[in-house]
Formats: structure tokens, sequence, C-alpha cells
């Protein structure tokens, strides 16, 4: 495992008991929103990639087959409680984004909110998600990424180096074109708040009309 993946992990190791309490009001005010509709209606083998405290979780409708993975052990503990409470049969691997341990084809949709600001190599995991995702499947990602207007460029760059120390992600990565990097389409680019800076890349292997 890379020394940056043993830093991130470490943080979110740390963090993870406080994680939830931390984002708890943009969770209610926007998230929550976001994820509902998002994931409510897929169905199929799904791949959540970061899965994080759970906070998918209670979007998935009864048909999907949810397999979470995580790189931090107390962030993935806390998903199986909720999991459990939740009543919902998912799988969970403590496992690195940037090494899936999933055959290719594997998955109907492979899902990421808010996961490749702070995976070291945004590339090299869109890339996995590529491999394991079947040919007509789709990957669905949330992002907060570095807004094309300039004020708000500037903010996140100035904050990028206080949010990557205490909390391990980054604020001012260009998701999309790490995305187009690693092969993947994007067919879908869709501004979901804060003008360009929240947004959801619907991607698939090839380019779709």
């Amino acid at each position: 495992m890379y020394s940056e993946t043993i830093r991130v992990q470490k943080r979110y190791d740390r963090f993870a008991r406080f994680y939830d309490a931390v984002e708890f009001l943009i969770e209610r005010k926007l998230f929550k929103k976001l994820r509902k509709e998002t994931l409510n209606k897929l169905q199929g083998k799904i791949l959540d990639i970061g899965i994080g405290t759970g906070k998918n979780l209670p979007y998935y409708n009864a048909k999907a087959e949810v397999t979470g993975i995580d790189i931090s052990r107390k962030m993935l503990e806390k998903a199986k409680k909720k999991s459990k409470k939740l009543g919902i049969n998912a799988k969970f691997y403590l496992m690195d984004a940037q090494e899936l341990k999933f055959k290719d084809n594997s998955f109907d949709y492979v899902i990421g909110t808010f996961v490749l600001c702070s995976i070291p190599d945004p590339v090299k995991a869109a890339s996995e998600m590529k491999r394991v995702v079947k040919k007509n499947g789709k990957i669905i990602l949330m992002e907060h990424v570095l807004s094309k207007y300039w004020p708000i460029a500037l903010w996140e760059k100035i904050h990028n180096p206080v949010t990557k120390r205490l909390f391990g992600f980054n604020v001012n990565r260009d998701t999309k074109q790490n995305i187009i990097k690693s092969g993947l389409h994007v067919n879908k680019d869709e501004r979901l708040a804060f003008f360009d800076v929240f947004r959801r890349f619907t991607c698939t292997k090839s380019l779709r009309r």
C-alpha cells in the first residue's frame, strides 16, 4: 500500500467517530436529498466505493445487491452497524479503491459519493471502477470539484491544505478531467449545488447517446 494511501487511511480511522457529526448539517440540508434521488431506483449488483460510515445505505431499494468497500476499518465498522440496524444484507470489505480485488465486469453499477476527492490517485481509482463495471453498466459519481468561477476556485485552493491535512480530502481537484483520463466516458455532467462545485457524473465504458 502506498505511503499516501496509508496516511489517508489513518486520518479516516481517527476521524470515524466524529465523521457523521461533523457533516450532520450539510447531510441534512443537501446530501440526503441528492443521495436519495441518485440511488433509490438502482437495481442489481452495486459496488459502493468508499462507503464510509454507510451514509448511502438508507437510500438503496430492496432489489439492490450492495457491496461496500473502504480503506478505513473504523469507518467500515460504522457502516456494518448501520446496515444491521436498517436490516440491509450488504457485504463489506476493507479494500483500496486503487486496487480493487474484484473480477472484471462484476457490477451493474459502481457508486462513489464524495470519494475521488480523498483517494491519492483518483485516475487509477476511476480506471479500476471502469474495469469492474459491466460492459453495459454505469458509474455514478457525486463529487465536489474545482470551480470554474475564480473567486470560488481561489477559496478552494486556499483552504485545500487545511481540508487535506485535517480530513484527508481535497476541495480543488478537477475531477471531471481525472475521470476522462481514466478512459471513462462522461455521458452526463449535472450541476447539483453551489454553482458548479457539487456535481454528479454518470459514466460508462463506451460513449452512449
